[in-house]
């Protein structure tokens, strides 16, 4: 018989992490997993999420892996269900402590914000904030792994995502709600048609560039 290949299997998280965690002796384990370090606009949005192990809700996945209908339904079922917090870093912090800062300041600030005060915290990724009010573990990967961290990602996803369309009704001529962002064809020629909003990373190499094009072109016209 064949073997399955590796790269075929589908991960899928389960409470294994957490169920160990309880067994020990800790009761409140946290998932926490951030969204939007990558576009050129908007904030980065994070979210702690404590699953209620009683009531868990079929189908978490990694926000990725789910379709918008999916990760909204989940939504609704997750803040039903367990205690969470929501905190984002916007354009500001970001540019006062990097990305990468900027997420690890938002995780500690989420997990601190929790009406449950965590006794253990799971991250997703390869960094421990500095910060949290307990314990952690960074899994790579970790949104497929626990479906605490998952929740946490899909909690995290469908808020930014309505960031982003309150931001697409200040700025339709952007786009924000299609392309949450990222830089997408359509929104750097809105960036070099219309320069950036308050929203816009502006240190983010993209954003910077096109705001120079901007600016030459406004140059060369003024000099003609």
């Amino acid at each position: 018989m064949k073997k399955p290949d590796s790269q075929l299997i589908k991960h899928i998280p389960d409470f294994s992490r957490e169920r160990a965690l309880i067994k020990s002796g800790l009761a409140h384990i946290v998932g926490i997993d951030e969204v939007g370090r990558g576009p050129l606009a908007g904030p980065v949005v994070v979210a702690a999420v404590i699953l209620d192990p009683g009531n868990i809700p079929e189908g978490l996945n990694d926000s990725k892996k789910l379709s918008a209908v999916e990760r909204v339904g989940l939504f609704e079922k997750i803040v039903a269900s367990a205690s969470f917090s929501i905190v984002s870093a916007p354009p500001p912090i970001i540019e006062k402590l990097n990305i990468r800062g900027a997420t690890l300041w938002a995780m500690a600030q989420a997990a601190n914000a929790l009406y449950k005060k965590p006794d253990f915290a799971l991250i997703d990724g390869r960094d421990i904030p500095p910060g949290l009010p307990c314990p952690g573990e960074a899994l790579t990967k970790g949104d497929s792994r626990s479906v605490s961290i998952a929740a946490a990602s899909i909690v995290a996803k469908v808020s930014r995502d309505r960031m982003c369309a309150i931001m697409d009704k200040e700025h339709p001529e952007y786009g924000f709600a299609k392309h949450m962002g990222y830089g997408t064809k359509f929104h750097m020629h809105a960036l070099i048609s219309h320069g950036a909003t308050n929203h816009h990373r502006a240190d983010f190499s993209p954003v910077t560039q096109a705001l120079a094009r901007t600016t030459l072109s406004s140059k060369i016209q003024d000099n003609e």
